[in-house]
């Protein structure tokens, strides 16, 4: 009776479950070493795709658990966009060395050469469960690498950390896939990085051995701080679950001369410029009543990336129900409100816009002032599309 009350003041207080030692998530990583698992590595020369966040859920580095074991050899490292710490900012070149290679800059995926020492490949990193983080990128460019050596392609799972609901946002078109559009992905596609590999082999006719180590211990329905799981940045601008769940939608501010708060401690939670009125943009937003969200006027003045040094006035998108709020639809009336109010300042970065949205038509149908409802109800017939694509490859 009073365990139950206990747990019952503690869902109450912090509104995340209590989890005992049988609750607790078990991650690819962690199970990597058990059969029939262990087996698809023993003898073998490994390489590894990893970053900061390739730990197990006891925040031990796999790196340093394949180092140490007698079974296998560790021979090649892979670091994506960041670098193998996490600590290189975004756009930047990476160098490579002996046995550590960058995926990011001019070779993008494991070349031959790279491979030579290599009997299979591993890859392990958290993701964000969005289509323009490159992360996922990285993946599929080493699973082609793995299929045009011959050897197997293995995901180590984790969490998609916004949930595997949700999906959401326009379906990249055909013909304009990139480094962050990798294939044809709603902007947020509900899937974990194991779920989203096999999509990607079927849909690609991609020839590849393809193995996942599957989650034990996750719901679908979970958010990141829901789980056992401790939140290790994945990138520099990614400091916390909450910029993750601002990510889809305030991610298309760099294809605009506003700020997306880079350079500040709240990446994509602050929204702003030198030249903006953030008093009545911040009315106007709250006025539309969106769901789960509400819009602070705030001045911030970035330390690199865009305005560095100048005092941006702004807004801070403050997420007020994480289950109802939808971050595209939010960017969308955000961009609407900001072209009203400045017409001859806001301009759209049309190229790397496209880029991020997948197609050119919500930009025009943004300067032509639509509906963000009519350019919503445009991608609603791809949107579904996808969710009848993905449900084969879900494995949870």
């Amino acid at each position: 009776m009073k365990k139950s009350l206990l747990l019952t003041l503690l869902i109450l207080f912090t509104g995340i479950p209590s989890l005992s030692a049988g609750d607790r998530l078990r991650l690819g990583a962690d199970r990597m070493f058990e059969e029939p698992y262990l087996s698809w590595i023993r003898n073998k020369r490994v390489g590894l795709i990893t970053n900061q966040t390739g730990t197990t859920s006891d925040l031990v580095s796999l790196v340093e658990l394949l180092r140490t074991r007698s079974d296998l050899e560790l021979t090649a490292l892979f670091g994506p966009e960041h670098g193998i710490a996490g600590a290189v900012q975004a756009g930047e070149k990476i160098a490579s060395g002996p046995s550590v290679f960058s995926l990011y800059g001019e070779t993008r995926s494991p070349t031959q050469e790279m491979l030579q020492d290599v009997d299979l490949l591993i890859y392990d990193i958290q993701d964000v469960g969005v289509r323009f983080y490159t992360y996922i990128s990285t993946m599929f460019g080493s699973m082609q690498a793995a299929s045009r050596k011959g050897i197997p392609f293995i995901v180590l799972d984790r969490p998609n950390p916004i949930t595997g609901v949700t999906v959401s946002g326009p379906v990249l078109e055909p013909g304009r896939e990139s480094f962050v559009g990798i294939h044809t992905l709603p902007i947020r596609y509900g899937m974990t990085v194991g779920e989203l590999a096999r999509l990607l082999r079927s849909e690609t006719s991609l020839e590849v051995d393809l193995r996942v180590v599957p989650l034990e211990g996750w719901s679908r329905a979970e958010w990141y701080d829901a789980t056992s799981l401790e939140w290790i940045a994945p990138s520099p601008n990614m400091p916390t679950l909450t910029t993750a769940i601002l990510y889809p939608g305030f991610c298309l501010i760099e294809g605009t001369n506003l700020s997306e708060g880079r350079g500040t401690t709240r990446p994509f939670e602050l929204i702003g410029a030198p030249w903006l009125d953030s008093n009545r943009l911040a009315q106007r937003l709250n006025a539309l009543h969106l769901p789960g969200v509400r819009f602070r006027e705030q001045v911030f003045t970035p330390t690199f990336s865009k305005f560095v040094g100048e005092a941006c006035q702004g807004v801070q998108v403050h997420v007020t129900d994480r289950t109802q709020f939808e971050p595209v639809r939010a960017l969308l009336h955000l961009v609407r409100e900001v072209r009203r109010l400045h017409p001859d300042q806001f301009e759209f970065r049309a190229s790397s816009w496209d880029r991020l949205a997948g197609n050119s038509w919500i930009r025009e149908m943004l300067t032509r002032d639509a509906a963000v409802e009519e350019i919503e109800n445009r991608w609603k017939a791809d949107l579904e599309k996808f969710e009848a694509r993905r449900s084969p490859f879900l494995i949870y």
